[in-house]
């Protein structure tokens, strides 16, 4: 699932992760449209800009879906990397953080890590 407010970007990412093989199950332009989309979606990966349009920006949407026990490998994506917002989405245990603009390259290294983390956590679920 991407989470992106920037249509274009929105556009570009999903034409990335389709580029590489991998499936798009849905989309949201807010923290709040995630949450409320999450179950009906079902993402094995979320793909989270870091400011997003909203009262929520990725970083707290994370928090908010960690609070609720849910732990989707989440790959961040921002134009700020500052140490204090790079750190925050390193305590939220994201799989990377990637500097916009993002390239194929950046994009398929830290998807492969995600589905690596995903496949790890769904082997403890059973």
């Amino acid at each position: 699932m991407i989470v992106e407010d920037d249509p274009l970007l929105s556009i570009v990412e999903e034409k990335l992760v389709s580029m590489l093989g991998y499936e798009v199950k849905g989309k949201a332009r807010s923290g709040e449209e995630t949450i409320d989309r999450i179950f009906d979606i079902d993402p094995s990966i979320l793909i989270m800009d870091v400011q997003l349009s909203g009262e929520l920006n990725g970083i707290e949407t994370i928090q908010n879906l960690r609070d609720k026990q849910i732990n989707i490998p989440v790959i961040f994506l921002s134009g700020d990397d500052s140490a204090s917002i790079k750190q925050k989405a390193e305590d939220l245990n994201c799989v990377d953080f990637l500097l916009k603009p993002v390239t194929k390259n950046m994009l398929s290294n830290s998807l492969s890590k995600a589905v690596a983390a995903a496949e790890l956590k769904s082997s403890f679920a059973a």
